[in-house]
Parts: structure tokens; C-alpha cells; sequence
């Protein structure tokens, strides 16, 4: 037993701590300890408060620049049309980035090598065309995009089949408008059903999800479903929407 104390008293010593001289009876006495003087500090001590710091916003896209040839980029003079106007002042999130760049470059590669044709073909539900088609298509062509919209395109006692058909080989670009009455079309393999798989052929398709959702899509046409595409649930208006489709496929 004395040995192991002298042991103790030994270590205490060794390490500097002055208790087995002077005592640590008092604050004081311990405070003025070079071992045990921080031992108190140590029990006493609490981490700072941690902090939150808000991730930061997501990385934005300028619009795209003009890449017609002998082009520069699009003016945003006041020599412009106001629709012009607005279109310069559309940016992207990463994901919209990733969404409608791949549509932008397929549509300059045809710019380049056909000169006529339509920006755009807008693939419908029939029971749409009075409805959410007809206002994005009016939205669109206030924006100064060429649409091939069957209500406008296609005269009574024409065929509808061969009208499509021509429609779909002379636009650059498509964007078919999924909605719970496309999926009905395309459950009775209507109209809309072969339209879309012209369009799939492609890479110049974007799927615009309105009033339903991309799970639904998917159930209905996976094929579709697998293009990255938007939703209008995810924007204040249709016009925000239609801006971003503007921007993608007009060359100025």
C-alpha cells in the first residue's frame, strides 16, 4: 500500500502538479497550479452555438446567346421588339440548363443547313386545343416563335394525317403538352399518339407537364417520360414557361 501511494505521490510530481506540496485546498491553490489549473476551465466549457448558414442559390444560366451564322450575340437594344425584350432577360437553373440545352443545339445544327421551316411543333390532346394549348400557342407565337399548332394549320376538308406530317418534318423543334387528356389520346391511340412517336424519333422533343405529373407520365408513356422536360407546377405562370421555350428555340 505505501508503495503504491509513493507511486501516486511520484506521478503527481512528475507531471508538475503542485498538490502534494502546497496543497489544493483552496482556488486559489489549484488556479495557481501549472497541471491542475485548466482542469476546472476544461469541466466549464460549452461549445459555441453551431450556427446555420443557408446553402447557396442555385447557379443560374444567362439566356442563350444567338448561334445562327454570321450571328453575334442577342441585342438587347431598344431597337429590338418588346417580346425580344423579354426573352434576353430568361435564365436557368442547372436543371433547366441541362434540360433545353441539348434541344438548343440540335436546333442550331438545323439552322445552319435548312433555312424554312417552323421554330416549333406543339403536340396536343385534342380536347386541349381549345383550352391550356391554345393559350400556350398564343403565348409562344407573342414571342415571336413560328408554331405548328394544328388549330391554325390544319384547313377543314384537308387531311389531318398528312398536315401533321409535314408539320413535324418542318420544324426544328417539338414540345408535346402532357396533360391527363393526353394520356386519354394515348390510351385510344388518337391522333396525339402517333404525333409523339414521330417527335420521340428525335432529339428535339420537350415535354411540358401541366395539371398532372411526371410519375403520371410515366405510367403512360415511359419513353416520354425519360426526356427531361418541365413542369408548370414548378412556375408562377404558363408565360414564365413559354419564355424559356421561346429562348430555346429561336434563332435570331
Amino acid at each position: 500500500m505505501t508503495e503504491y501511494v509513493s507511486g501516486a505521490l511520484y506521478l503527481l510530481l512528475m507531471s508538475g502538479c503542485t498538490a502534494p506540496v502546497q496543497g489544493h485546498r483552496s482556488a486559489a491553490a489549484q488556479a495557481n497550479c501549472p497541471e491542475c489549473r485548466y482542469r476546472s476551465r476544461r469541466s466549464t466549457y460549452s461549445p459555441p452555438p453551431r450556427t446555420y448558414v443557408a446553402p447557396p442559390p442555385p447557379r443560374r444560366f444567362p439566356s442563350y446567346a444567338s448561334s445562327s451564322p454570321g450571328g453575334g450575340g442577342r441585342s438587347t437594344g431598344g431597337s429590338g421588339s418588346s417580346s425580344r425584350a423579354r426573352r434576353s432577360s430568361v435564365s436557368y437553373s442547372q436543371r433547366e440548363h441541362q434540360t433545353l440545352n441539348p434541344v438548343r443545339e440540335q436546333v442550331v445544327k438545323i439552322a445552319q443547313t435548312v433555312d424554312a421551316g417552323r421554330d416549333l411543333f406543339l403536340c396536343h390532346a385534342w380536347d386541349d386545343r381549345q383550352g391550356t394549348a391554345l393559350e400556350l400557342n398564343n403565348l409562344l407565337t407573342d414571342l415571336d416563335v413560328s408554331v405548328w399548332f394544328s388549330e391554325m394549320d390544319v384547313p377543314l376538308g384537308t387531311s389531318l394525317i398528312r398536315k401533321i406530317d409535314k408539320g413535324l418534318a418542318s420544324s426544328r423543334a417539338g414540345i408535346v403538352l402532357v396533360t391527363p387528356s393526353l394520356f386519354k389520346s394515348l390510351n385510344n391511340e388518337g391522333i396525339a399518339a402517333q404525333e409523339l412517336s414521330a417527335l420521340l424519333a428525335t432529339d428535339r422533343v420537350i415535354p411540358i407537364v401541366h395539371d398532372t405529373t411526371f410519375d403520371e407520365l410515366r405510367r403512360v408513356s415511359p419513353l416520354l417520360a425519360a426526356r427531361s422536360g418541365l413542369d408548370t407546377a414548378s412556375y408562377s405562370s404558363l408565360e414564365e414557361v413559354a419564355a424559356m421555350i421561346a429562348d430555346t428555340v429561336l434563332i435570331d
